[in-house]
């Protein structure tokens, strides 16, 4: 019966509309006649269940938080038929409270998630019927980053052809990871005199990124195919491959014990070395911002060291919390002196930790030199 209704009443509607459009007659009665008629079209339906609707407020309200600052949330729902069952609210999928009420509060009694923080509720009715609120917001580190002088202890020959995306120290050589399609590879070199003693280059259909070293291992990125490469580090034969869902492959380094990469983004991810799982992921910021293009990283006495693609500022992060400690900015390092007509100089790209004498090692991409420097820590 009511599927009969709603087509009559929309056969009408149709009627009403078409004489008023050939007459041009918009008089306000057959106006009213045409709100009514659709109000009585859409009444006939079947009646369902209406969703949930709920929204939340931080307290206090804030362009941007600041680490471990406490806040309070506010959450009201709205119901329009049947009845509650219950409102969970999650912060970044970490579940915080549940909840019967339509109106609640619950405290947050520190903010300790670096970057963009998610807010969500899901409400759900009796019936089932479920509504899921989204809100974000953003923590920035509650330190200012230091500004560390730095001094070039020596220079030491580079490569014109690497187009370097990683730059590691161990045991006393210096491996370095190369990209572009066609010269992308690793090698291990004399970093004294530039002499490469090994080197395995890569399919030309792959463009490495950073490289790792761990375990006897050598772990290696690519830049797009999201797919990793791990040799033995003896002769660098390949023994596994695993693939990431980072959307690209950057940096890489380790703490000892997890894989820790950089995709482009602010976001840096720990990865189990040997099931390539994601174990955790961190979000950098400083007091005044979340920074993006972290690039070439390296893992030092629990900071991580990047580089930040298309400047030359390299940047030291606590591990633990992504807040940025401080940074280093090594504009004028590579003087004109060094650059010929010639050459093709890319961006500022590597940084190594030798442990033997406590120098950084800074180059780029087909830079002629590889710089010793030492951080004023």
């Amino acid at each position: 019966m009511k599927k009969r209704v709603y087509y009559l009443c929309h056969i009408s509607y149709l009627q009403i509309s078409t004489f008023i459009l050939m007459r041009k007659i918009f008089q306000p009665v057959i106006l009213i006649m045409i709100v009514f008629m659709a109000f009585q079209c859409c009444t006939s339906k079947t009646g369902r269940s209406r969703k949930p609707v709920s929204t939340v407020s931080l307290v206090p309200a804030a362009k941007n938080y600041q680490y471990g600052q406490p806040v309070e949330l506010n959450v009201s729902t709205k119901i329009h038929d049947g009845e509650l069952k219950e409102v969970n609210v999650f912060l970044n999928n970490e579940h915080l409270v549940r909840s019967t009420e339509l109106e609640f509060s619950h405290k947050i009694e520190q903010l300790n998630f670096l970057g963009q923080n998610t807010i969500r509720i899901v409400a759900e009715k009796e019936d089932g019927n479920s509504n899921t609120r989204l809100q974000n917001f953003m923590v920035l580190s509650d330190v200012a980053p230091v500004r560390y002088e730095f001094e070039i202890v020596r220079e030491h020959p580079h490569s014109t052809e690497h187009f370097t995306q990683g730059l590691e120290f161990h045991d006393g050589f210096l491996y370095e990871g190369t990209g572009e399609n066609g010269k992308s590879g690793i090698f291990k070199t004399d970093h004294l005199s530039g002499r490469i003693l090994q080197s395995k280059m890569l399919d030309d259909k792959y463009f490495g990124e950073g490289i790792t070293i761990l375990n006897d291992k050598l772990y290696q990125l690519t830049y797009k195919t999201k797919i990793g490469f791990v040799y033995r580090l003896s002769d660098f034969a390949v023994i596994d491959s695993f693939r990431f869902d980072s959307k690209e492959g950057w940096g890489l380094t380790n703490d000892g014990q997890s894989l820790i990469m950089s995709d482009g983004t602010g976001t840096l991810t720990w990865l189990d070395p040997e099931t390539y799982q994601v174990e955790k992921r961190i979000q950098v910021a400083d007091n005044q911002r979340a920074w993006e293009y972290l690039n070439e990283l390296e893992y030092v006495n629990g900071s991580i060291w990047a580089n930040v693609w298309t400047t030359n500022q390299i940047v030291r992060i606590d591990a633990e919390t992504g807040k940025i400690l401080g940074y280093a900015d090594l504009d004028g390092i590579l003087s004109v002196m060094h650059q010929t007509q010639q050459e093709r100089i890319d961006v500022l790209n590597g940084i190594a930790f030798n442990p033997r004498n406590g120098h950084f090692y800074v180059t780029g991409k087909l830079w002629p030199k590889l710089f010793e420097i030492n951080i004023k820590l």
